[in-house]
C-alpha cells in the first residue's frame, strides 16, 4: 500500500529593505499601509509574489508598484519562514535589502495597498507590521558586517562628498562616534578615495574639499588583500 502524501500549501513574499543617507541620517525607506491587516502601520515595501513570475521579478515589481522606486539593485539577504508571522496563513518571504542615494531625481510614488512612501530614521523607528522590525534589523546588521570589509558606503553617498559626510554616515551605521583625525587617515590610507580639485559650493561655512569613490583601485587594493578596519 503506497504512503499517501499530505499537501501543505505555502505563499511566498517579497519584503525589501531599502537603506538611505540624508542629512547626517541613516534612513529606511517604508510604507504606510491602507489595507488590513495593520492598517495605517508603517511596513517595509513587501507583497506576495505571483504564480507566474520569478523571485527577481517580483521583487523589482514590489518595490516600483509600492514605492515608485525602479532600477533598484537589490541582493537577496535571508528567508524568514515562522509559520505564524503573517495572520492570513502559511507566508515564507524572502528579504532584499539595496543602498541607494537620496535625491530628488528618485521621486517616491504610493500604489497599491500603501497610503504614502516615506524616508523614516532608523534612530527612532516605531514597531513595523507582521515581523518587519525583525526583517529590518536582520537587514541592518548584515549592512554593518558588510562595511568591515567592503566600502559599500559610499552606495549611500553623492558621487561627490567631503570626508565629514564620510564619517558621518560610518557613525551612523555604526551608532558610535569616530575619532575624526584617526578616520580620515585610516581612509585616505587605503588609496581608493580621489581628491578633486573642487570643494563644496553654497555652504554658509567654511568649503571643505570634495572626495569621489575610485572604484577601478578599489578593486585591485581589496579584491585580492584587504578588508575595511572600522574599529577606528
Amino acid at each position: 500500500m503506497k504512503e499517501q502524501l499530505v499537501k501543505f500549501e505555502s505563499e511566498f513574499s517579497i519584503d525589501c529593505v531599502i537603506f538611505g543617507f540624508e542629512a547626517g541620517e541613516l534612513k529606511i525607506l517604508l510604507i504606510e499601509r491602507k489595507n488590513e491587516p495593520f492598517m495605517d502601520w508603517l511596513a517595509l515595501p513587501g507583497d506576495l509574489v505571483e504564480n507566474d513570475e520569478g523571485i527577481e521579478e517580483a521583487a523589482e515589481r514590489i518595490l516600483h508598484q509600492l514605492t515608485g522606486l525602479h532600477d533598484v539593485h537589490m541582493e537577496q539577504f535571508h528567508t524568514f519562514g515562522a509559520v505564524n508571522r503573517h495572520p492570513r496563513g502559511r507566508i515564507i518571504t524572502v528579504a532584499y535589502y539595496a543602498l541607494i542615494r537620496i535625491d530628488s531625481q528618485r521621486e517616491l510614488k504610493a500604489g497599491q495597498f500603501a497610503k504614502r512612501a516615506l524616508w523614516h530614521s532608523v534612530n527612532d523607528l516605531p514597531k513595523l507590521a507582521f515581523d518587519h522590525t525583525e526583517i529590518f534589523k536582520t537587514g541592518f546588521n548584515k549592512l554593518r558586517r558588510r562595511l568591515s570589509y567592503q566600502p559599500i558606503a559610499y552606495e549611500l553617498l553623492p558621487e561627490k562628498f567631503t570626508l565629514t559626510q564620510l564619517q558621518q554616515l560610518y557613525e551612523a551605521i555604526l551608532n558610535k562616534k569616530l575619532d575624526k583625525r584617526n578616520f580620515r587617515k585610516k581612509m585616505l590610507s587605503y588609496g581608493f578615495l580621489k581628491e578633486l580639485d573642487e570643494k563644496q559650493k553654497n555652504v554658509s561655512f567654511r568649503a571643505a574639499k570634495l572626495y569621489k569613490f575610485d572604484r577601478r583601485k578599489y578593486s585591485k587594493i581589496f579584491q585580492s588583500e584587504m578588508g575595511v578596519d572600522v574599529d577606528i
